[in-house]
This record gives structure tokens, sequence and C-alpha cells, in this order.
């Protein structure tokens, strides 16, 4: 509970109350030293001739010259922003001044009462009166200086008139008392609401910082969002166009993280990306930016960074700090990598937006040529993304059943010597550009979000084309990452599947390791789904993804194609051996039929049939062909296996 004396302290404690009052008071101040001009002139006016000039002219001068400077002082420190460190002194001081102004002019206007008339005696009366309670609510905002003001001026000089011998100056003090009171009420309620309104507002704004800066946060990592990390490129674009250093946008994309994410649970991927953040503050430091886009991506702003230094310091260091184990909750570890890429402004682009499309695709080409390296944007790739902004335009444009077509390739049971199936393999031949390497179409049409179209369309060729082979032969077709991860592109298989006429279980679906691990659950579905409609599903190009074992068993598989990149160097490597090897032997307790890719020479071919492969699909048994030619490649394989007839003795 106040006390009288608390009632007369400053609040030195609440800095955002002060700042409050000190600007009310910038605002307020002058009109109380104006009023106080005013009125005390017009007294002064009243009583020349009739008081002495050392009682009227002197001592009006004197406190006028003191309001004028302290008016031109706070004047003065309206243009001025405020000095936090002396607020505290300036609100004192106002007090301290207050006090000392109050007294004078009081003072002044006792040493008036003993002059002139009635009327002039009114005027004082008036003056004294007008004055206070124009002067209290100038200073409302500072209690203690109103306090101070209303005291001074109306209990000393309402005693001195009540001594007076005149009924009417007594009932005139009497009142002035009674109003006093009212006016001390009003200030004392409206400077609790003061104080009531600044608290709340200072939790408001500090609610507001918060909202802003949880909306700029990531909460998982503690690093700065999506939306935070572009406000900072755009602020570091602005800096450089006004002559600051240049600065070096990076994305980071985490390889091998899905994969410890669906085998270890949630709990452990946020652990991982938690001191994925961790690692890359430590590398980027205070100088730069890193934020969380999303996932497992990072965005890096390096300011100061030359574009080569970017990618061979930068890029390296961060490569090595991901590189160390990640400890996981669960217990064990992880080993996961990163495949970076940069955009230095401004050879790479000046906005923001288009920096950070050049660092995206920096990045891609990382992971498609390079991966696990870090990629600078260079003049190279913006030849190759306006190659492939082409590609992709005439792709949008595209006449796909008259331009998309398959070749098909046999794969061969070496035992018997009999094609098992033939995979289907997207050729695309542009007016324009002529033919297009699906190497090249492919991964072009996938970003794009047009490879849907060109599945409907080549399934719908090759479910046609098997409907023409015997019934022992079966289809292989490949599946891209939007048809794994959509169930309505999955319907759309069955669906065409169906309505060929072709028996669905000589239909088989491949879909590669890369594609799975981008959605490991939904692919599962999705596979699950497909698989129930009796098709046979492939996991293609094994062995080259992070964690083929940890999530394999999960899938709904009947075949691995164990992929080219091992079988190109058996003969000489013994490591690839072991590995077919140990893919074979993974096949086998899974009750797995295994495929072989890439068989180019006989000798290729014999070594693996000794370590157990059956399957094999290559160049040595035959290109990759035309439908009609499949007709031919057929019948002649058919008079091969075909005895000869015996003559009748």
């Amino acid at each position: 509970m106040l006390t009288i004396v608390d009632l007369f302290r400053v609040d030195t404690s609440n800095p955002d109350l002060m700042r409050a009052q000190m600007r009310a008071l910038s605002a307020q101040v002058p009109l109380l030293y104006a009023i106080l001009a005013i009125n005390s002139t017009a007294v002064a006016v009243t009583y020349l001739g009739v008081a002495p000039d050392a009682v009227t002219i002197y001592p009006l001068g004197f406190l006028l010259t003191l309001c004028g400077v302290r008016l031109g002082l706070w004047l003065r420190r309206r243009r001025c922003p405020l000095d936090e460190n002396r607020l505290a002194t300036s609100l004192l001081t106002t007090v301290w001044l207050a006090g000392f102004l109050a007294t004078c002019f009081v003072a002044w206007g006792v040493a008036l009462l003993q002059y002139g008339d009635a009327y002039a005696q009114a005027h004082v009366l008036l003056y004294v009166a007008t004055t206070m309670i124009a002067c209290a609510f100038c200073l409302v905002h500072l209690r203690a200086a109103a306090l101070v003001v209303t005291a001074i001026v109306m209990i000393p000089f309402c005693l001195h008139v009540w001594q007076l011998d005149n009924q009417v100056m007594r009932s005139i003090a009497l009142n002035l008392m009674m109003v006093s009171g009212a006016v001390l009420f009003v200030l004392l309620t409206y400077y609790r609401d003061f104080t009531r309104l600044i608290g709340q507002q200072v939790e408001l704004e500090r609610l507001s910082r918060e909202n802003l800066r949880l909306a700029n946060l990531d909460t998982l990592t503690g690093l700065p969002n999506r939306r935070s990390f572009f406000a900072s490129l755009d602020e570091a674009s602005a800096g450089t166009e006004r002559g600051e250093e240049s600065f070096v946008v990076g994305l980071v994309d985490l390889d091998g993280f899905k994969p410890v994410n669906d085998a270890h649970g949630h709990g452990a991927g946020d652990a991982v990306l938690q001191e994925t953040a961790q690692r890359l503050r430590l590398v980027v430091g205070e100088a730069g930016v890193v934020a969380r886009l999303g996932g497992d991506e990072f965005g890096l702003i390096l300011r100061g960074a030359q574009a080569g230094a970017a990618t061979d310091t930068v890029g390296e260091a961060i490569r090595n700090a991901l590189t160390s184990p990640f400890r996981l909750p669960t217990g064990g570890s992880a080993q996961i990598g990163a495949s970076i890429g940069f955009a230095a402004y401004p050879e790479a682009g000046r906005d923001a937006a288009l920096l950070v499309e050049r660092a995206d695709y920096a990045l891609y080409y990382a992971k498609a040529h390079r991966r696990g390296a870090a990629v600078l944007f260079t003049e190279q790739h913006e030849t190759l993304l306006r190659t492939q902004s082409v590609i992709e335009q005439a792709l949008r444009h595209a006449d796909l059943l008259r331009e998309m077509s398959l070749v098909y390739q046999p794969i061969v049971d070496v035992r018997s010597g009999r094609t098992v199936a033939f995979e289907a393999l997207a050729r695309w031949t542009s007016p324009d550009l002529g033919p297009v390497s699906p190497a090249v179409f492919v991964p072009i049409a996938e970003r794009s979000g047009l490879i849907t179209g060109i599945t409907e369309v080549l399934l719908v060729q090759a479910l046609s084309a098997a409907k023409a082979w015997p019934d022992d032969v079966a289809l292989s077709f490949n599946l891209s990452m939007a048809d794994i991860t959509s169930p309505q592109a999955a319907d759309g298989i069955v669906t065409a599947i169906r309505a060929s006429g072709l028996a669905p279980g000589r239909v088989i679906l491949e879909a590669t390791e890369t594609a799975l691990i981008q959605d490991i659950a939904q692919a599962q579905r999705v596979l699950t789904t497909l698989r129930a409609n009796g098709v046979s599903i492939a996991l293609d190009d094994f062995g080259t993804g992070y964690s083929s074992l940890s999530y394999v068993h999960r899938l709904p598989l009947d075949k691995l194609k164990i992929d080219r990149s091992f079988t190109g160097e058996i003969t000489a490597d013994p490591a690839c051996r072991d590995i077919v090897t140990s893919i074979v032997g993974l096949a086998s307790n899974l009750k797995l039929a295994c495929v072989v890719e890439g068989i180019e020479t006989a000798e290729q071919a014999r070594l693996l049939e000794s370590l157990g492969c059956v399957l094999m699909q290559g160049y040595h048994f035959h290109r990759p062909m035309g439908f009609v030619d499949t007709l031919r490649y057929l019948e002649a394989e058919a008079a091969r296996t075909v005895p000869p007839i015996q003559a009748v003795a």
C-alpha cells in the first residue's frame, strides 16, 4: 500500500514508465511554461503602478528568464532522442524545479496581495488557482511533480489568504482547498490509469516481439526459419547495393537423413537435426546466418565470403562437421552426409529469390553428379539451366502420344537362355530439339511435375506391346518418384493395367531406392496397393542408396535389381564381387529374385553366374530395341531353343 512519502517519489526502477513520462512531459511542459508566462504577465500588468517594481517587474523578470531557459531545454529535448542513461536524473530534476518554481511564484503572488484594491487581489486569487490547476494537469504524468506543485501552491497560499481579515477571502480560500482536493483525486486516478496503460503497452510489445520471434524461429532447432532467412537475404542484398560487403547463399541438404528418420523414429531424426544445426552454427560463426528451411534442408548466408572460398573452405568444413557420427537418443549412432549448393552475389544474381533458385540448382547438380560435395553455381550451370528450361518448355508443349516412344531390353535367365521379361525404356524425339536422352528429360519432367502424364502415356504403350509377347514374357516398367508417392497415380496405373487386358502377374513395376527414401511410409502404402492388385515390385539400382538394409524388409518387394555400377569392375575388383555376393545372399534369404544390370561381356556373365546370379540384363545379351524387333528377337530365340525333328529310321 502506498504511503504519503511514496506519492512524492519518482519510480526509477521502471525504465519503460520513465520513457513514457519523458515523452509526455516533452509535449506538455512547454505548454506549462507558456501558461505561466501569460498568466504571470497579465497579473503584472494589473499591478503596474500599484505595487513597487521591486515586487512586480524584477521578480517576474527573473522567473520568466528561468522559465525561458527551461522552455528552450525542453524544446531542444523534443528534437533529440531520449538519453536512456539520464532518464531518472531528468525526472528528478523536473520534480525539484517544479517545487522551486511553485515556491517562487506563490511567494510572488502572496507579495502582490499586499497591494491593490479588491479587484487586483481577486485577480491574484484567480491567477493562483487557475495557474495551479493548469500546471498540475500539465505535470499529471509525473505524479510527484504534480503533487508538489499542488501542495506548495495551495497549502501556503490558502493558509495566508485565510489569515486575512476578510470573510470573502476566507470563503475563496476554503473553496480553493476543496477544488484542490478534487484536482488531487483526478490527478491520482489519472496517474494510476496511466501507469497501468504503460504496463499493458509494455506487455503487449513484449508479446508482439515474442510472436515475431516465434514467427521467425524454427522451434525444433532454434535456428531462424524460412521466413527469417529470406528477410535476412533481402537485407543482405540491400546492404550490398549500398556498397557493403558481398555474400554467398548456400543450401545444405542432408544425404541419408530420411532412412535414419524412418529406421529409428522421428525422435532420433529430430535429435540429428538439432545436432546438425549446432554443427552448422559452429562452422558459419556469428558473421553468417544459418536457417532451417524445412525438413532436412538448411540455408546459409555467408557475409563477406568470396565465391571460391565459400565452395572450398566452408563447404569442406561443413562436410567434415557432418561426417562425424550422430549419437541417437535410442542408443547407437547414425552416419549422414550433406550435399551443398552455393550461389554468389552478384555473379549468380541480385534478387533474393533468384539467388536461392540458383543455389538450389547447384544443390540439385551436386546430388545428381557429385553427391556429398559442395557445388558453386557458375556460368556452366547457367547454360545448363537455360538448356533445361528449353527442354522443360518443349516437354510442356509436347504431343506425348506422337513424340514419346519405348524401346525394350531383354532380361535373360542364363540357365535356360530364355528371355523372361523386357524392360521398357522411354525415348523422346522432339520436333524442335530432336532426340533427347531420358537421362536429361526424365529428371526435368520429375522436377516440373510433368512425369505423371508421361508415365500414363508410356504405360499404355508398354502394356499394348506386352500383349503381343508370349505369356511367359513379362513387362518391366519404371515408376517415377511422383508415381510412388501418389495414391492417385497408383490408382491410374491399376486402372490402365486392367483396361489393357494383360494379366497383372506379367507386369513388374520398378522403383529406385532414391525415389523410395523420399517418403518411405507413403511409398510403402502405394507399393502395397499395387502389389495387392497382382503386379510384382522390383527395387531398381539396389546398393546405391544409403540405408538399403534398414528398409528393404519393410517394402512389398519381389525383385532386387543390382546396380550396373557393381558389374562394370566385377572381373577386376574383389570388393565388387563381395558386394554382389552379399546382395545375392540377401535376396535369397528374403526369397526375392535378383536381376543384375549392365552385363557387357561374356566374362562378366560367366563370373556372375558362378556367384549365383541367374537373371541378367545388358548389352551382352541385347541392346534396347523397338517393339517390332522384340517380336523378331523372340521368334529367333524360340527357334534356337526348339530341338530339330529326328528323321524316322
